[in-house]
């Protein structure tokens, strides 16, 4: 016999019910329209934190969704921004200065900043709801009837929050994340004919997993890398490469099936992490904990990785917003860390297609809101692109934040029938943009310093020619010397240069400091040592 739980089903009831409302709000938040509403951001990573850590700063991503305050240029939105610990004062006014046409009081004064002064490895959705006393104040500054809210990605705490305070979450139900793990995504791809590379399921231990990569291999005996992917990991930092070159005694045809899986499973200690802190040791404990895939490693002399967004909103349309070529690092090329916009035309139109594919699966699941797709292309002799789609980001993702940068600075449009971006003024627009422009000579430069050195340098985006740099992360700048930004041009090539000039002048500039700081030490411990007061 099985028990239901009614509280359950009550809950999940009024959690659907509440989204219903948002046919009647979602188009405040993605048109520049005079409807008031007021916008509940809540940036809160609510990722299996352990694979969170893998990435450096993480603390500070919560600023990532920063873009939102230029929803502000609607003179009739309010704004709440919810954070783990304070922003800096002079980020915030970064951002307000970017309005155009809106005075900097006026968008102040529609911006509530909040935080729960806790810094500690939760949840910022998991603190909020620990502090009553700041769920009651959220609760009062609402307009229950114009509000509602919006997430980094979904899960059951920014559910029991929607529920708390009685506003929508745009953004797609927890219980339909698996669509966006690494085997739901497989599952999706196979059920709406987007070609991927060949894989398993998810496994749960060493032994199904090594018999996994065996199958695989029986399927695809020419196979020499196998990729294993946690199934929850994120921006490449939960895989690793498994090489089958020094074991190719054991290959079909060569060996049993018993020997190849015992010497599939003696290798994982030896594969390649795309983490720099990752071990076997770890990785293998995961993998009981959140399951893992193997898949074909995609060979190729020219290899790319593109990537398309979509949305699925909520009266069920499905619509691409924007193709990228994404900048990959790590050992293996797996890390994201940066993109270019729009991606590469000789293919930018067919993925669009394939994620339209993906979009009306997705939505037929009932998925609303944002979704990603990756893709590895790798092009053949004849110069045709050979196109697999390798993972769904079910959330917000890493090339999220500067389309929507681009967007609410210009609002200006995506046309589907060229993959290009125009301008009010109809001129096309590109970018670069990254979350990693990382060195260790940028620590110690704090938020003002970076204020400082963009308006000497002329760095900062222009609002009348539409082009410039646009700078996020800058909470990650003095203690990990990690900065993001987003490059905006009229052209690719001006985009890059742009992107290079900010690389450039950081590099003087922070040279320029430690030499400063090399001469003061020179000049003060010695009078320190020797007793000197003055």
């Amino acid at each position: 016999m099985v028990t239901v739980n009614v509280s359950e089903l009550d809950r999940v009831d009024k959690f659907r019910s509440l989204q219903l409302t948002l046919r009647d709000r979602w188009k405040t938040i993605e048109l520049f329209d005079n409807s008031e509403a007021d916008i509940l951001i809540i940036p809160s990573l609510s990722i299996d934190q352990r694979e969170l850590q893998k990435v450096e700063g993480c603390e500070h991503y919560e600023e990532r969704l920063l873009f939102s305050l230029m929803r502000l240029r609607n003179p009739r939105t309010r704004l709440i921004y919810v954070t783990s610990m304070p922003l800096h004062p002079s980020i915030i006014d970064y951002y307000l200065q970017l309005l155009p046409g809106i005075p900097f009081s006026h968008a102040r004064n529609r911006l509530l900043l909040l935080s729960t002064y806790d810094s500690s490895l939760k949840p910022l959705s998991q603190k909020i709801l620990e502090r009553p006393r700041l769920l009651e104040r959220i609760r009062q500054a609402l307009r229950y009837e114009k509000a509602f809210m919006v997430c980094y990605n979904s899960t059951s705490l920014e559910a029991e929050l929607s529920l708390k305070l009685d506003v929508p979450l745009y953004a797609a139900a927890p219980d339909l994340q698996i669509w966006g793990s690494k085997s739901g995504s497989r599952q999706i791809f196979a059920e709406s004919g987007v070609p991927h590379p060949d894989g398993s399921e998810r496994v749960w231990n060493q032994q199904d997993l090594a018999q996994a990569a065996s199958d695989l291999w029986e399927r695809q005996p020419k196979l020499q890398r196998m990729v294993v992917k946690l199934n929850e990991g994120i921006s490449g930092e939960g895989n690793a490469l498994l090489d089958l070159r020094p074991i190719m005694n054991v290959a079909p045809g060569e060996a049993s099936s018993a020997k190849r899986v015992a010497a599939i499973s003696d290798r994982f200690a030896t594969m390649r992490f795309q983490a720099s802190q990752e071990s076997w040791a770890n990785f293998s404990g995961r993998i009981s904990e959140l399951g893992a895939i193997v898949e074909a490693f995609v060979e190729g002399e020219v290899k790319r990785s593109p990537s398309v967004q979509g949305r699925i909103t909520p009266t069920g349309e499905i619509e691409i917003l924007s193709t990228h070529d994404q900048i990959l690092g790590g050992p293996d090329g797996q890390i994201y860390l940066g993109c270019r916009f729009p991606a590469d035309e000789s293919y930018r139109l067919q993925l669009q297609q394939l994620g339209l594919k993906v979009g009306k699966k997705l939505a037929q699941k009932g998925a609303l809101e944002r979704f990603g797709v990756d893709f590895i292309a790798v092009q053949q002799e004849n110069g045709e692109w050979d196109i697999q789609a390798i993972e769904i980001n079910l959330r917000k993702g890493g090339t999220t934040h500067p389309f929507m940068t681009l967007k609410l600075l210009t609002n200006g449009r995506y046309d589907l029938s060229t993959g290009l971006f125009y301008s009010q003024q109809g001129r096309p627009k590109y970018y670069i943009a990254t979350d990693n422009l990382q060195k260790d000579r940028y620590q110690g430069l704090l938020p003002n310093d970076l204020m400082d050195i963009i308006a000497h340098h002329r760095l900062h985006f222009d609002s009348c020619t539409e082009t410039g740099t646009v700078f996020h992360l800058m909470g990650c700048l003095s203690q990990f010397g990690k900065l993001g930004l987003t490059s905006i041009g009229d052209s690719l090539q001006q985009a890059e240069d742009m992107y290079n000039k900010v690389v450039k002048v950081l590099d003087e500039e922070s040279r320029n400091e430690n030499q400063n700081l090399a001469e003061f030490s020179d000049y003060a411990f010695p009078m320190i040592w020797d007793g000197h007061n003055s």
